[in-house]
């Protein structure tokens, strides 16, 4: 089983997940969970680019990009939709 796939797909959700929240956080002016998430995200990428740059021969790089890139959509999806820590504020 190629359980890389997985891996890069399940990396993806979590990283745009995270940035999702990050951007949603800055728009609403939280500024300690926007630079947490700020760097979660950071850590993640380079991690995953290192990964695949180092790592995977021509062949598996192209199909790992290509799950990795379905997790980031599905992660924007959920970050979207998450709604913890998103209220506004009470007047």
């Amino acid at each position: 089983m190629k359980y890389y796939i997985i891996i890069y797909f399940f990396v993806g959700i979590f990283q745009d997940f995270l940035l999702t929240l990050n951007w949603r956080y800055i728009a609403k002016h939280k500024i300690a969970p926007a630079v947490s998430m700020s760097f979660f995200v950071t850590i993640t990428t380079m991690l995953v680019i290192y990964n695949i740059i180092a790592k995977l021969d021509e062949e598996r790089s192209v199909v790992a990009i290509v799950i990795y890139a379905a997790g980031v959509a599905m992660g924007i999806f959920l970050g979207m939709k998450f709604k913890y820590g998103m209220d506004e504020e009470k007047k």
